[in-house]
């Protein structure tokens, strides 16, 4: 869905006036998972959650500009700039401003012209003001009873419910020591049987980058190393190295496996803004059970019937 569809004011509008920076480029598989879902479910019901941008009344709203005889007001400018393209969010605020006022100015000349043409008695226009009439009254009732309610205390709750609810992940702490031949390899393992130090070793005769830390790799999870060292260090038990050297595209491992344990959550403070999208999703849905449960609903296009169905189910 197009920015212009969801009713921002888009790049073609302000593109002449400001030139916008570019934009910017749950370590929990489980938890992972269900937010890349929550995203893109967000991302295809976008005008869903069309923010509602509430003015503060102030006893002073100023003219800032006039088209035509027709005042622009300050009040009028702050909603302007607060449907700006989210990139917009960089600049200064000036400069925002700026790019409001500019689109504002361009809406409200060609709004004349087309008043003049008598688009606004069209059909077409009554039936586009009468569903942008319903989009705002359902952004004020997603506004009034699944975004403002939502607290720090909620979004901790689900926090602590998906911790909860997931199974930890098991994460190793191995070192390795890296080396271009098996013969190499083996001579190496042949010294750890004498008594030798791994670490030691390691920073003598390793290839790889992690050398001068003893070949310690620090702390992994499943997924994060070439399946043939994943395979090799997970059958390992704790404070023993592999007999055998493993192969992977980089050369020959020797292998120590220094600790495993349970992976950590990740930090509330790190995901606080996920779990909040996903706070206002749940309420979300709830609200719109509820309503499709008040009122009748009837698909007479069975070819639609068919598709709102079964959207309707994985809801």
């Amino acid at each position: 869905m197009s920015t212009a569809a969801r009713g921002r004011l888009s790049l073609a509008e302000i593109a002449p006036y400001v030139q916008p920076p570019p934009c910017p480029g749950f370590p929990m598989k489980g938890i992972s998972m269900r937010l890349s879902q929550l995203a893109a479910t967000l991302l295809t019901a976008s005008l869903a959650f069309a923010p509602i941008h509430a003015l503060a009344q102030e006893n002073a709203d100023p003219v800032v500009a006039t088209v035509a005889g027709v005042e622009i007001l300050a009040s009028e400018l702050a909603l302007a700039e607060g449907d700006l393209d989210p990139q917009f969010d960089q600049l200064p605020a000036e400069q925002r401003r700026v790019a409001a006022l500019a689109a504002v100015i361009d809406i409200k000349t060609l709004a004349r012209k087309a008043e003049a043409a008598k688009l606004d008695e069209t059909e077409d226009f009554k039936r586009l003001m009468a569903f942008q009439r319903d989009r705002a009254l359902h952004n004020a009732l997603f506004k009034a009873r699944v975004v403002d309610p939502v607290t720090e205390e909620d979004v901790r709750a689900r926090y602590d419910k998906e911790v909860a609810a997931t199974k930890p992940e098991e994460e190793l702490n191995a070192r390795h020591i890296l080396v271009e031949s098996e013969e190499e390899a083996k001579a190496i393992i042949a010294q750890l049987d004498e008594g030798k130090d791994f670490a030691e070793l390691a920073k003598e005769k390793s290839t790889g980058p992690s050398a001068a830390q003893g070949g310690d790799l620090g702390y992994f999870t499943k997924g994060r190393m070439v399946p043939e060292f994943e395979a090799a260090a997970f059958a390992l038990e704790k404070g023993v190295y592999a007999k055998e050297p493993v192969k992977t595209q980089f050369g020959w491992h020797v292998i120590k496996l220094e600790d495993r344990r349970d992976a950590a959550p990740p930090a509330f403070e790190d995901v606080a803004p996920q779990f909040r999208q996903l706070v206002m999703r749940e309420r979300y849905r709830d609200l719109i059970s509820e309503a499709r449960e008040e009122y009748e609903i009837e698909v007479l296009d069975e070819q639609l019937k068919a598709g709102y169905e079964a959207i309707s189910q994985q809801q």
